[in-house]
């Protein structure tokens, strides 16, 4: 198999003690997914920072090697010094997990394609009946708070020390979060569920004019190449749609957006690495801030609107509208964290593809469960969209050539 070379660099903590020399330390990591690391020699530069300089084999999918590095050092790190004296330096390859972290993978991957399905499904009836997406969307995110306390309270997940400058920062992804989801509801409860995960499939034409815009990153004219089809499929997807309304058209594409807008912001706000969340952390806080945020607002306009009482003289069903919302804000709630937990195991751009797939899935799940009638036209407007995103993904792991 082909290899690669590449250089590695992690810090130790703590720092070595000068007065018990030599002495031995020992790190663990991982190597990022299909690698493997082979051949390595390690150096420990100043600021207790290592550089291992190896090669790489790619190996299959799901690979996920760890690896031990125990360091002996006959001297310590010095200001002025560039290098420490490295008496001993070995890799160890711990336990290679590929088969268990393939399997967790497809479970995770499963989860969040029918948690997807079954929000848009359970959405699109209680929007139906229930055409209020402020009260729906404020349910959803109080759900989705609660699971989080409970999940806490559980212990399953450890919650980091979280500073007021990164609430600070988290703030503007957070008001982006709301919007997106708020727009979605009111999207989906005014066209159909096939049309509304058509038109989000702009998402990678917000993300390249915001990422020029705010960024400063300029699109390689294989991206813009992508975009094509993306917009030529909504176009044509939109003027084929039966259930086609502005108000519709335009929440879809104020959701596309705003989770756009939140992304980028991601990338320019939480750059500090010293200040950083893992994924999982930063979906949660941001959705305690939607409830915390958006709910006063449902209130203000829509007042209290899902009680028992108004539902039964708006002659609805009670348990079956409290059932349905419940298992779509749960849904809700499962399929965007578990995008999360995702996006941690595979890369940006794996990730993308997946979504792709999922949208195909959804929008298909859709058309069944509903009966949706659609044209050979807005299927073909919707094929390109799809077949534009995926391409897109694709095009995205080009690096351009450097001089």
């Amino acid at each position: 198999m082909a290899t690669t070379a590449k250089m590695l660099h992690f810090s130790i903590n703590p720092k070595p003690n000068p007065q018990t020399l030599p002495y031995t330390r020992t790190h663990t990591f991982h190597i990022p997914s299909k690698q493997s690391l082979t051949y390595p020699s390690l150096s420990l530069c100043k600021h207790n920072v290592f550089s291992i300089s190896d090669r790489f084999k790619v190996l299959g999918r799901g690979s996920r090697d760890v690896y031990q590095v125990k360091v002996t050092s006959a001297s310590s790190v010095t200001d002025g010094g560039d290098h420490e004296e490295v008496v001993a330096a070995d890799v160890v390859e711990k336990k290679s997990s590929g088969v268990v972290d393939t399997v967790v993978l497809g479970l995770l991957f499963a989860v969040w394609y029918l948690a997807n399905i079954y929000f848009n499904i359970y959405n699109k009836q209680v929007l139906q009946v229930f055409p209020h997406p402020l009260t729906i969307t404020a349910a959803q995110l109080a759900v989705g708070t609660f699971i989080i306390f409970l999940t806490s309270a559980l212990n399953l997940h450890k919650w980091p020390n979280i500073n007021g400058a990164q609430l600070v920062a988290i703030l503007p992804l957070a008001v982006m979060h709301t919007l997106g989801n708020f727009s979605t509801n009111m999207s989906l409860g005014k066209v159909s569920v096939s049309f509304t995960n058509t038109i989000k499939a702009m998402e990678p034409f917000f993300t390249v004019i915001l990422s020029t815009i705010f960024l400063g990153e300029i699109p390689t004219p294989w991206v813009l190449t992508s975009l094509v089809p993306i917009v030529g499929g909504v176009i044509l997807a939109s003027l084929t749609e039966v259930s086609f309304n502005w108000p519709g058209f335009w929440s879809a594409m104020s959701s596309n957006l705003a989770n756009q807008s939140r992304n980028v912001l991601s990338k320019k706000i939480m750059v500090k690495k010293e200040e950083s969340l893992d994924n999982i952390t930063l979906f949660s806080i941001m959705t305690i801030m939607c409830f915390l945020l958006f709910t006063p607002v449902a209130l203000l306009v829509d007042g209290v609107k899902f009680t028992p009482a108004y539902l039964q003289s708006a002659g609805l069903n009670v348990k079956e509208v409290y059932i349905r919302s419940l298992l779509a804000s749960i849904c809700f709630h499962a399929y965007q964290q578990v995008s999360y937990m995702i996006l941690e195991r595979v890369s940006p751009v794996t990730h993308s593809v997946g979504n792709c797939v999922k949208r195909v899935v959804v929008i298909v799940a859709s058309i069944f469960f509903f009966s949706t009638p659609i044209s050979l036209m807005n299927s073909i407007g919707t094929g390109m969209a799809l077949a534009g995103v995926f391409l897109y993904s694709q095009v995205k792991r080009m690096k351009p050539k450097t001089a």
